[in-house]
């Protein structure tokens, strides 16, 4: 496989705890929330990034014990959102809510 984020792909991914891994998700789903309608190029390889990280949270090893089903939903949700039907309903607020917090955690980390 290839891998846009190759050097996350690589290990380094897995040293990120569960919410900095959450926060860099949802900074690519707001690249390609931003980019719809703009640029679908650009839209596009921001959401495909978004399930790449995704799909490395769910590898990661630390998440197999806990919220994996969640995991699992969200990459089905964002495959859903980007590239189907949205059957779901989702919407660039609901997202944006969803990740809020998974960047207010990470950040709060960082600054202490």
């Amino acid at each position: 496989m290839s891998y846009q984020h190759r050097e996350l792909a690589g290990g380094r991914w897995n040293k990120l705890t569960l919410c900095e891994q959450m926060a860099n998700i949802g900074s690519e789903v707001e690249r390609a929330i931003n980019w719809r309608g703009k640029n679908i190029g650009y839209n596009r390889l921001a959401a495909e990034r978004a399930l790449e990280l995704a799909g490395l949270t769910i590898a990661d090893p630390k998440n197999q014990n806990g919220g994996l089903k969640e995991l699992t939903r969200l990459y089905e949700l964002l495959v859903d959102y980007f590239f189907g039907e949205n059957k779901y309903g989702s919407s660039d607020k609901s997202w944006r809510s969803y990740f809020y917090a998974f960047n207010f955690a990470a950040r709060r980390k960082l600054d202490h």
